[in-house]
């Protein structure tokens, strides 16, 4: 197998902002968050999602960025939108995420976006540690999740998201 590699705008993100992690081996097949965890080992509450929101019908189209414990539903229509100031929102597609974050589906992290606000939960910041991706499908991060207060653009939030029944 070869060398473990991120996507390079998280490593660059990493390196810049002195984030401590370690850098897991994943199958490209078992990147999304719920095989990941089966098969790895992991429970669904050390997963740290990062989703892409995007307004409706505003242009131009404006984004930011969540990041939200797998065992959580994210709160679009009353806490991003209240965030965001915007009554319309949804979940961007999967070509808009890889278009603006240039990194792929199943490995989306907030690491190394800069330029749209990231909204970060309560509940992530409770974790002892988080999974989350490393910009591709072979790869993922294993952060404590303080770390994500190093990046300029994290905003904590309590309520972003709200426990899955």
């Amino acid at each position: 197998m070869k060398e473990l590699e991120l996507n390079p705008i998280v490593q660059d993100a990493l390196d810049i902002n002195n984030i401590t992690y370690k850098v897991l081996a994943c199958d490209p097949g078992f990147a999304d968050t719920a095989v990941f965890c089966e098969h790895y080992g992991f429970l669904p509450e050390q997963a740290a999602n990062t989703i892409l929101i995007a307004s409706k019908k505003i242009e131009p189209t404006q984004y930011s960025v969540c990041v939200v414990l797998a065992t959580t539903k994210l709160d679009v229509n009353k806490k991003v939108s209240g965030l965001m100031g915007i009554k319309r929102l949804s979940f961007a597609d999967a070509e808009t995420t890889e278009q603006l974050t240039l990194m792929m589906i199943g490995g989306v992290t907030a690491i190394g976006i800069t330029d749209l606000p990231i909204y970060v939960d309560q509940a992530v910041m409770k974790q002892e540690h988080v999974i989350m991706g490393g910009g591709n499908r072979s790869s993922k991060l294993l952060i404590n999740p303080t770390e994500l207060l190093k990046l300029e653009n994290v905003q904590i939030i309590e309520g972003l998201a709200n426990f899955a029944r």
